[in-house]
């Protein structure tokens, strides 16, 4: 009886180990399994507003939306409603709206979807100017707003519409694809 008192804990503790490598192993084989991953957020913020600086401290880009949601398993962040204000010197500040959006895991490219609605503000040199398409890919870091589908451009009675637009705020470049249609009314 005494060898037995001896060997009982030493056979629980192997007994314990061999469990934990086992729920280990099929913790390992579902978690691998793409159906055991499931697309859930796991954070929802509402009414939010989040802000980008440059160097010198100045807001640059204030992003906004009526709904965030973070999913963790692919860390993506999908956008109700958003908006996007970009305010860099000695530019044009321009608005984007959209019914929904994406922004991208590092944050720097953000996803505008149904009913994208560019405004630029007017300048000195410029007046006013409206851009509408169906999506809208705008990468921060490098001013590149673009999209590959329809775009329609208004600015002063003049109209410009194409398929696929490229758009570098920092030079003020506009390149229209494909299906490129313009029309210019005369000044009175």
């Amino acid at each position: 009886m005494l060898s037995t008192t001896r060997l009982f804990p030493l056979a629980l503790m192997l007994s314990l180990a061999l469990l934990t490598l086992w729920l280990d192993h099929q913790a390992r084989v579902e978690g691998d399994h793409p159906s055991a991953r499931r697309h859930d957020p796991d954070y929802l913020v509402t009414n939010f507003t989040t802000t980008t600086f440059d160097r010198r401290g100045h807001a640059e880009t204030v992003l906004s939306a009526a709904e965030m949601e973070h999913y963790p398993d692919d860390d993506t962040t999908d956008l109700t409603a958003p908006r996007v204000v970009q305010a860099k010197a000695d530019q044009p500040r321009y608005t984007v709206r959209a019914d929904r959006g994406k922004i991208s895991r590092e944050g720097d490219e953000i996803f505008l979807y149904d009913n994208v609605v560019l405004v630029r503000e007017a300048d000195a040199g410029r007046p006013e100017a409206r851009m509408a398409t169906s999506f809208l890919h705008i990468l921060r870091d490098r001013s590149l707003v673009r999209t590959d589908r329809e775009v329609h451009f208004e600015e002063d009675g003049r109209t410009l519409s194409g398929i696929g637009m490229e758009y570098f705020n920092d030079t003020r470049e506009l390149f229209l694809h494909n299906e490129v249609r313009a029309q210019f009314e005369p000044k009175p």
